[in-house]
């Protein structure tokens, strides 16, 4: 009998196991994220250190700024990388907002950012990353792709796709969709996002709109055409229901009217293609939805999704071209529709989500997209430390240029007295 009852338990077990895989598949399945070599932060804490305290260091720089004198980038740089827990972390970002309003502030290092995004991770104090990131202006928190890459990868690991795609959203305003890693992990952030269904702000969906849009324009295959419709789709919206100067607001776009006809004009531009591509199945789906909806929100603005956006209610005086492209919208859901039978009948809708789809391109690709990223950030390190070596040469020469002046002017003062 206890022999029976063991084995009772374990098939529950095994059943219980079964079923959580299938229900989480991304439980087991985290490979296609970046590797644990490319987030290792060995390579990192191995370059030269040069050792502070802190507490000195914040002194000289109250002194300094009490003085209305410029602190330097290496004092920063040095206070940054000598962060050894939370409470550091607090006191850091005091000391980039005093440099950003300094007259130094164009000199914030490369390798300062970087380091300061590692220290948020390290000691568990991403919000600060985001913070700073997000109000870049304030801090002069301008990352390279690497350290974007490791800022989102934490969040996607963390199934916080909302705070993932705000990290997108910050690579697309920097333009800085350059390394395929940032394209795919942009990409992947993205589409699980969109798959949870949100109820999105007019400046939520300018900025998704704008992010797939831009980063969908580095992929020319069925990513990257459902990428450019649905981001098309998605700033069309804005234009109709907003008009058109609330799409540019703030975003690196080309000052055009007609989104919903540039979506419309990617689906001619695949329904006229010799080749494989498609588009998703889903992604189409989406877009159907989105037109359905604006007809009402058009003119009654009922659907309750920008009520939380009380900046984009200030701006619902539409111009007469506004007006016009309102007008299209009939014209542009029957072309839709046409559009939509003719890419079924050839054979050219991908049946997979633009989720499914986004997570196979990082499933195929992300591992060799990582190899020259890490040859790049090795490369960048070195470069980072050979500069940092001469900034602590300068300023140890500085120092004693300095000294050597104070020294001859006392001599001077004391001659002058016995004289």
């Amino acid at each position: 009998m206890p022999v029976q009852m063991a084995a009772a338990v374990l098939k529950r077990c095994v059943t219980s196991v079964v079923k959580v895989k299938c229900l989480y598949p991304l439980i087991s399945a985290r490979r296609w994220l970046l590797s644990a070599a490319y987030t290792d932060t060995k390579v990192w804490e191995a370059t030269e250190k040069d050792p502070q305290n802190l507490a000195l260091l914040a002194s000289v720089m109250d002194r300094t700024y009490d003085r209305n004198l410029p602190v330097s980038s290496l004092t920063v740089s040095r206070f940054v990388d000598n962060i050894s827990s939370k409470e550091e972390v607090d006191q850091a970002e005091y000391y980039l907002y005093k440099f950003r309003h300094s007259p130094n502030c164009w000199y914030l290092r490369d390798w300062t950012i970087h380091s300061w995004i590692r220290q948020c991770l390290k000691y568990g104090a991403r919000e600060k990353a985001m913070h700073t990131l997000k109000n870049k202006v304030q801090y002069g928190i301008f990352p390279d792709d690497f350290t974007f890459n490791l800022l989102i990868d934490s969040y996607i690991k963390d199934g916080d796709f909302k705070s993932a795609c705000s990290v997108v959203e910050e690579v697309m305003l920097q333009e800085a969709f350059d390394l395929p890693s940032t394209q795919i992990l942009s990409l992947y952030a993205l589409g699980s996002y969109l798959a949870t269904r949100p109820q999105l702000t007019v400046s939520e969906e300018r900025a998704l709109g704008a992010s797939l849009l831009i980063c969908g324009l580095k992929q020319d295959d069925t990513v990257g055409l459902s990428a450019l419709l649905l981001g098309n789709a998605l700033l069309g919206k804005v234009e109709i229901s907003k008009g058109i100067h609330a799409v540019f607001k703030g975003m690196p776009l080309f000052w055009a009217r007609g989104y919903l006809g540039n979506a419309l004009a990617i689906m001619e531009r695949v329904a006229a293609a010799s080749g494989d591509v498609k588009l998703s199945k889903g992604t189409l789906d989406d877009v159907n939805d989105l037109l359905q909806k604006l007809a009402p929100t058009s003119e009654s603005d009922s659907s309750g999704e920008e009520s939380g956006d009380e900046e984009d209610k200030k701006e619902d005086t539409l111009d007469e071209d506004d007006q016009a492209e309102q007008a299209k919208l009939p014209q542009y859901a029957s072309r839709f529709k046409e559009l939509s039978i003719q890419l079924e009948s050839q054979g050219k809708l991908d049946s997979a989500s633009f989720q499914a789809l986004v997570t196979a391109l990082a499933q195929q690709n992300l591992a060799a997209a990582e190899k020259p990223d890490l040859e790049q950030y090795e490369s960048r390190l070195l470069a980072w430390e050979a500069e940092k070596r001469q900034l602590i040469q300068r300023e140890k020469e500085m120092r004693a240029k300095a000294e050597q002046e104070k020294e001859e002017r006392l001599a001077a003062k004391a001659a002058a007295q016995q004289a």
